[in-house]
């Protein structure tokens, strides 16, 4: 799993520098490009995934004193963390694709789209992992002494949480 993650922050790490790189070339575009997007939107999708890791901190604490049935109820709180950000991210893209943006507008709302679609994936595939491991822990597939699967899980997701911290100042508020 670590190589996995070492290989998504890389991609994402090479993303991110060419996202760099190509605003240094049109700083007006960019920055007149990030005015239309909704920074309360990002800022609460923010907080969303940063409570959603806290809940993921609490799981793995759970785990390690044998509370697997509270685990996996922090883990679902997680979940619904991930969910919440999901929606929000998709109606932020609908009203992107309502005002006719899309990622051939501009550099600008290629890497919007394109960076925000790829991170999309990663929570979609984190939740999907962290209802696996919630599950087993539900069934008592876990335990103080064996919950690997709880950190490994709990790895992916804050690798995630992660990115979006880098992610959501990049392009929502640096200018």
């Amino acid at each position: 799993m670590w190589f996995f993650i070492f290989a998504e922050l890389l991609v994402f790490g090479i993303f991110f520098l060419a996202y760099a790189f190509a605003r240094a070339r049109n700083v007006e575009l960019f920055n007149a490009s990030q005015l239309q997007l909704d920074r309360l939107s990002g800022a609460i999708n923010t907080a969303l995934l940063v409570t959603s890791s806290y809940f993921v901190v609490r799981a793995v604490e759970r785990i390690h004193h044998g509370a697997a049935r509270a685990c996996a109820y922090w883990l679902a709180a997680a979940m619904a963390c991930g969910g919440a950000f999901l929606l929000l991210k998709l109606g932020e893209l609908g009203a992107k694709m309502e005002a006719d943006i899309s990622m051939s507008t501009n550099t600008f709302f290629m890497f919007y789209i394109g960076l925000g679609f790829f991170h999309f994936m990663h929570v979609v595939l984190g939740m999907v992992i962290l209802g696996a491991v919630a599950l087993k822990a539900w069934r008592g597939g876990y335990s103080a002494a064996e919950h690997t699967g709880v950190e490994t899980g709990a790895s992916y997701w804050h690798m995630v949480d992660l990115v979006w911290i880098v992610l959501f100042p990049l392009i929502y508020v640096l200018r």
